[in-house]
């Protein structure tokens, strides 16, 4: 329900400073929220937990992992090796390492820990959104909130990567950012209205109170504005679109304020809160690209995460648009329209109606539960799983627009800010791979329909609607999501032969697990290394699978660790010359990996002009071994 403006008494309660809210809507946490959260955190942490005690995709590993250790080493990022992604992600990484060495456990604990606060900060951006729009707010949130125990930031992905890790921070900008005056609570009755007039009334008599809360709203502004700003240096195809949207949306409403003639009455403390969002973002721009460019040069810094990265996996539109080609959307979004013109007639009060309506909502998530049963294939499956998400984005889009009709303020501006989130994460790898991290996102979309919708419904039906549609969602989410999780669909780029699981004996591998021969070949490797070359010889590894580096903690020597399309720059021809002007000595060639296809680039071409410069020294179990004579 939109908020609205009210006038009693001679206070205008759309003045009303933000000590009065947190006592209407209070942040603070009763029994029941630290039981519940302590639940949801220990249910996802113990999936990420469970995750790596039986897999572990060395590809994705590798990267972070030596390009972590490179970095506490003391090697700077886009002026000493070239380097595609922002630095937040592999700077913590490093800092692990150097505060507690190099042991693969660490590193599986931090995705665990994070994992948790993702689904604990998730149920409360639920909470605090249906809060005064619906009765029972709080079930809700907390049966949206269970499906992500499975389908969590780092559920899927159970290691350190950069997308969990944006997905975190935006949860975190989103949860300061509710957490701000600007925030306005839905008032729905007259008994809420004289309560907010009588405690407007209190705090204009306390000026020593309304200073206090004044200088701690400023200070969560400020915050918030920081918090807005880092996810760009996570990753910048989701940071970026966050980044940009939250700042239109705010000169937006400032705009509207001015328009409005309100910045000399009603609107100034809103006008100063959002202000000092904006001096936050801006002082934490101006912050990070002076240390960048004391660092590494921004020039450098803007040319690998900008324009190298946009050359090598921006899409063209016809991909994009291609997230809203699914077949299913045929059926479905019938379905949702039927039930919302059904909602909006004079029928809409009747019992019937209002049970069609909802089982027309309903069914395209009893289809995907039912789906389950008709399909065996685990891609089926995900697809069908995948296929609410253009839905839901539709969905949300066009009620973000209704509710936008009736009022503007952040509030109903922060579906727009999601919405632009989501469609830069499917920058990188569309609908299929991009998903695996922002769930919480689309849960947030969730909750901001499921309160649209409980307006719509009957007096005596508006507490049983959104609780019996709420039911249904979660339980397919979790549902489906668990069968999504455990089959490792998203992870199906990689093998995991089926057989025994492997453990690692190496101190420094300590937690890795993984069927297949891939880890016992990768220790034959080690043993090998450490007898054989000396700890000083430059390597060069094809094409970069193992976390070679990461265990034996020697010094990379060549710029690139990861032979990927989105991270080589080197041709061929060029990558020789890297090879001879930086006395490479040594060439390791992976012959059996894990993951499916071998992208490096050029293949055949770069193999080669390499095996032209060395000589084979041993051919061992998975690699062959290579020396420059």
């Amino acid at each position: 329900m939109a908020c609205k403006g009210f006038t009693l008494g001679g206070v205008k309660l759309s003045t009303l400073t933000s000590s009065a809210e947190p006592r209407l809507h209070p942040f603070g946490w009763r029994r029941r929220d630290f039981l519940a959260a302590a639940a949801l955190f220990s249910a996802t942490a113990a999936v990420v937990l469970w995750q790596n005690a039986h897999l572990a995709v060395l590809w994705d590993l590798s990267y972070t992992l030596d390009s972590s250790l490179r970095i506490a080493l003391g090697q700077i990022p886009y002026r000493d090796f070239p380097f595609v992604h922002p630095p937040l992600t592999f700077l913590i990484q490093a800092a692990i390492i150097r505060c507690t060495g190099r042991v693969f456990f660490h590193h599986v604990l931090y995705a665990a820990i994070v994992g948790g606060l993702g689904t604990v900060l998730a149920w409360r951006i639920a909470l605090h959104t249906l809060q005064g729009r619906l009765s029972a707010a709080w079930a809700i949130s907390l049966l949206l909130a269970a499906p992500l125990t499975v389908l969590g930031i780092y559920c899927i992905l159970p290691f350190p990567s950069y997308d969990c890790d944006t997905a975190f921070s935006v949860l975190l900008a989103i949860f300061l950012l509710q957490r701000l005056p600007v925030f306005k609570p839905c008032v729905r009755n007259e008994k809420q209205v004289l309560r907010l007039a009588a405690l407007a009334q209190d705090d204009s008599k306390d000026g020593a109170s309304s200073s206090q809360s004044l200088r701690i709203g400023l200070i969560r502004a400020f915050t918030a504005g920081v918090a807005v700003v880092l996810p760009l240096f996570f990753k910048q195809n989701i940071g970026l679109p966050f980044l940009v949207t939250v700042t239109a949306a705010i000169l937006l409403l400032l705009a509207n304020y001015w328009m409005r003639g309100a910045l000399e009455s009603s609107a100034t403390p809103d006008a100063v809160t959002l202000m000092t969002v904006l001096a936050g973002m801006t002082a934490t721009l101006l912050s990070a690209a002076l240390v960048l460019q004391c660092i590494a040069g921004i020039g450098n810094y803007l040319h690998w995460t900008i324009q190298f990265a946009a050359q090598r996996r921006l899409p063209g539109l016809g991909v994009m648009l291609g997230v809203y080609r699914q077949p299913s959307l045929l059926w479905m979004l019938p379905c949702i329209v039927a039930a919302l013109v059904l909602l909006q007639t004079r029928l809409a009060k009747a019992r019937w109606s209002q049970l069609l309506a909802l089982g027309l909502l309903a069914t395209p998530f009893l289809w995907t539960l039912f789906t389950l049963f008709l399909y065996d294939d685990a891609d089926e499956r995900g697809d069908s799983l995948l296929a609410l998400w253009p839905l839901l984005l539709l969905l949300s889009a066009v009620l973000t627009l209704f509710n936008l009709r009736r009022t503007l303020s952040l509030r109903t501006l922060l579906p727009v800010i999601v919405l632009a989130a989501i469609h830069g994460t499917f920058l990188s790898q569309q609908l299929w791979g991009s998903t695996y991290a922002i769930w919480p996102l689309l849960i947030f979309l969730v909750a901001e329909i499921i309160a649209y919708l409980a307006t719509f419904a009957a007096p005596r039906w508006a507490a049983a609607m959104p609780l019996a549609l709420t039911v249904v969602i979660a339980v397919t989410l979790l549902v489906c999501g668990g069968f999504y999780t455990a089959s490792e669909e998203r992870l199906s780029y990689a093998q995991f032969p089926e057989g025994p699981v492997q453990h690692s004996t190496f101190p420094q591998l300590r937690g890795m697990a993984v069927s297949g021969p891939y880890l016992a070949n990768f220790e034959d490797l080690l043993r090998y290394t450490d007898a054989n070359i000396p700890h000083s010889d430059g390597i060069l590894i094809l094409p970069g699978e193992d976390p070679f580096y990461f265990v034996t903690g020697r010094v990379p020597q060549f710029p690139v660790l990861l032979f990927d399309p989105a991270t080589d720059p080197y041709s061929s021809a060029q990558l020789v010359e890297q090879v001879r002007a930086r006395n490479i000595h040594w060439l390791i060639v992976k012959r059996e990996l894990q993951i499916k296809e071998d992208p490096t680039p050029q293949r055949e071409a770069t193999l080669q002009a390499l095996q032209s410069a060395f000589i084979l020294q041993s051919r061992l179990q998975g690699y062959d071994v290579y020396r420059r004579p």
